[in-house]
Parts: structure tokens; sequence; C-alpha cells
């Protein structure tokens, strides 16, 4: 049997089960009030849409946004990390450029190989 004989045979069952007497249709109107009425209404978290949005949201290729999220996260974090140590190196070299600008020092002091060294030294204390 294929798909189509199988959705016609369906549609022919459902089509018979709306021939019900009064009587019938009456008992199933009265049991669905019934059961309206002792159905109770469950409390949701205040961000279950969320859970729903992303659930719908299969994502790219098959990869989910609960992987993707947390992946684009973690790269803009280290990117922010690198950003700011570029920051910070950038700010040491302009405190030693600018203390051998206007410090007193001889010209023998700037060619001598271990003086950013002690430079650095005197910065970090």
């Amino acid at each position: 049997m294929n798909e189509l004989q199988f959705g016609n045979k369906v549609r022919q069952v459902l089509n018979r089960g709306t021939d019900l007497d009064a009587r019938a249709l009456a008992r199933l109107r009265a049991a669905r009030g019934r059961a309206l009425s002792v159905q109770r209404i469950e409390n949701v978290p205040a961000l279950a849409w969320a859970d729903n949005i992303l659930g719908r949201l299969g994502g790219l290729a098959g990869v989910s946004l609960r992987v993707l999220l947390p992946a684009v996260l973690l790269v803009g974090g280290l990117l922010g990390i690198y950003s700011w140590q570029q920051n910070h190196h950038a700010v040491e070299v302009t405190e030693i450029d600018a203390k051998l600008l206007t410090g007193d020092l001889p010209i023998d002091a700037y060619l001598d190989k271990g003086f950013e060294a002690w430079l650095k030294k005197q910065a970090s204390s």
C-alpha cells in the first residue's frame, strides 16, 4: 500500500466518524465541557518563550543555537582579552618612552642593553 492509498483510507475513516447521532454528539459535548472545567492552568517559567524560540530555530546546517551561542560568546571573550592585552602593552611602551624622553640621562644610558629591563622593573615597583 502506498502513501496515497493510505491517506485516502484515513480520510474515509475520519469522514465516517462525523456521522454521529444527536445523542452521541451531546454526550461528547458534555464530556468536553467536564474535561475543560477540571483542567488546571499550569504556571510556566517567565522565560519559557525563549526556550520555545531556541527549540524552533534548529540552527544552521544542524548546528544548534545551544552550541553556536556559547561558541560565539567564547570567541568574543577571547578577542576582548586579546584587545585588552594589546592596549596594556601599548601603555607600557608609552610609559617607557615618556620616561626616556623626559629624564636626564646621559647618551650612554640609551645604548645600554639592560636599560629597558631596568626601566620595566622601575615602572612595576
